[in-house]
């Protein structure tokens, strides 16, 4: 058995989460469960990020304290994270003072032992969006081009990262893939951007930035939000306290981010780990944005979709579906109710639910509800069809093209799908019933393996179609084995 440590990137709370969240926690979930499945011991972590001046803003325009502010929204995404079905194993909060904190101390001292850190005043455009300073070349008409907000000049006296001297080595391991970009797109993005890495601000006056992680043994300072929030990956472990889960799951295998802050884990990230001694991460998977109408969904641009909202609608399993299938793992993809209804009607009502109604329909009204199973009887085709799918849908996940692994899921539903039409099983029992058992016994087959495709993206689908097959999951051979078929209303009812 292997360890599989994977985390998304942990959200700011300087507002409700949006479906761009919701989407990388669905990613994450994918993994995180079909690295289970595969037995592997895996720890998902996800949690929040809540410190910074844009926290402060929005917690003043609420007319509260930053922490009353950022409790709420922590609040909220713990809620998000149970309705989405999330199998997270932990919840980080960077305002935690007992778990985070003393990590983030640690880590600031050990840079500062190694002669990384040094004390300057710095001049410069600061984006509030971003929590960073931006160059000037990188504005489009004045103004940021992700957050559309006119970025601030600031004048200050702060702590400096010695990036600059880890770039040739960064750069070296991500050619190598000793830390591997995910899609190559990104990776081709990431070192063209470490040949122009400078040294980068660490801190902030605590005169304009109280809301924050104090620097050790500077009270004039706060550490700089990104300093402070990337070492949630170490904090979660118990890394000051030197935990049995930091020596155990430690480097993470995958971090999950989105594109707009490679960046800091690509390029920032490793550089303190370096400082520190630490082992790097193995792999970055770094997805796109979800866009309305071609432009990045935002909280500061403020064309956000709830998606609290949409799993009132349409059901939990139905927004991962379409968030999973519509949107490129690794790319943008544009959100539309239209498209999503689509996909509800054709993929999940006419593909899946009527595959699945079809099959236990049949065995309970032709058989008593009872099928007992038998392995040889599966044909040569059959067999070889499933597993030429299966074989290329764990391929696509293992590169993560997610997107691509459920419509293996699909391709496999509408051979079941096909088969069903052409044997036509329905008129094969009037003449032939060892024909109809033969038959009913590959429908079987094709959908058993279909509902085990399906356990990392729809789990409660899944448990759906186990239970109307009646199938154990943790049987350990199926062939004699007695499906006895419960009666369902359907999986998913057609919207109107």
């Amino acid at each position: 058995m292997s360890k599989f440590y994977i985390t998304t990137a942990i959200i700011y709370t300087n507002g409700p989460p949006h479906s761009g969240f919701a989407f990388e926690l669905i990613q994450a979930d994918v993994l995180a469960r079909y690295r289970r499945l595969l037995g592997d011991d895996t720890f998902f972590l996800t949690g929040t990020d809540e410190h910074g001046s844009t926290v402060v803003k929005a917690a003043e325009k609420a007319g509260v304290e930053p922490q009353i502010f950022v409790d709420k929204i922590a609040k909220q995404v713990q809620e998000l994270i149970r309705i989405l079905n999330i199998s997270n194993d932990d919840f980080i909060r960077t305002s935690d003072q007992k778990r985070h904190w003393p990590t983030a101390m640690k880590i600031w001292q050990l840079i500062e032992q190694n002669g990384d850190l040094s004390k300057k005043k710095y001049k410069g455009l600061y984006c509030v969006g971003h929590e960073s300073f931006i160059k000037k070349t990188d504005l489009v008409n004045g103004v940021c081009p992700l957050h559309q907000t006119e970025p601030e000049e600031i004048e200050e006296e702060n702590y400096f990262f010695k990036l600059s001297k880890y770039k040739k080595e960064i750069k070296r391991k991500i050619e190598s893939d000793e830390l591997k970009i995910v899609p190559e797109t990104r990776k081709t993005e990431i070192l063209n951007l470490i040949e122009d890495a400078e040294d980068v601000s660490f801190s902030r006056s605590r005169s304009v930035l109280k809301w924050g992680i104090p620097v050790p043994n500077d009270p004039e300072q706060t550490q700089y939000v990104w300093t402070d929030a990337l070492t949630n990956y170490l904090s979660a472990l118990g890394y000051a306290d030197n935990d049995a889960r930091f020596k155990k799951y430690w480097p993470a295998d995958v971090h999950l981010i989105g594109k707009d802050i490679l960046r800091f884990h690509a390029l920032y990230f490793p550089a303190m780990l370096m400082s520190t001694g630490l082992e790097l991460p193995k792999a970055i998977y770094v997805h796109g944005f979800i866009t309305i109408e071609g432009q990045k969904m935002s909280k500061t641009v403020g064309n956000v979709i709830d998606p609290l909202e949409l799993i009132k609608k349409y059901g939990t399993d139905v927004v991962r579906y379409f968030l999973l299938r519509e949107i490129p793992s690794g790319e943008d993809g544009d959100f539309s109710y239209k498209k999503l209804e689509e996909r509800y009607n054709g993929d999940l009502a006419n593909g899946l639910g009527n595959l699945t109604q079809r099959v236990v329909t049949l065995i309970d009204t032709k058989l008593n509800g009872e099928l007992i199973y038998k392995y040889s009887l599966v044909e040569k085709e059959v067999k070889k069809k499933t597993e030429y799918i299966f074989k290329e849908y764990i391929k696509n996940i293992d590169n993560f093209a997610l997107h691509e692994a459920l419509g293996r899921v699909w391709e496999l539903i509408g051979y079941g799908d096909k088969y069903m039409d052409e044997k036509a099983p329905w008129k094969a029992i009037k003449h032939d019933e060892a024909e109809f058992l033969k038959i009913m016994n590959n429908a079987l087959y094709i959908l058993y393996n279909v509902a085990w495709m399906l356990v990392p993206f729809l789990p409660e689908t899944a448990d759906n179609i186990f239970n109307a097959m009646g199938a154990d999951r943790d049987v350990k051979s199926l062939d004699d084995y007695k499906f006895k078929v419960q009666k369902t209303a359907g999986l998913f009812p057609r919207l109107q």
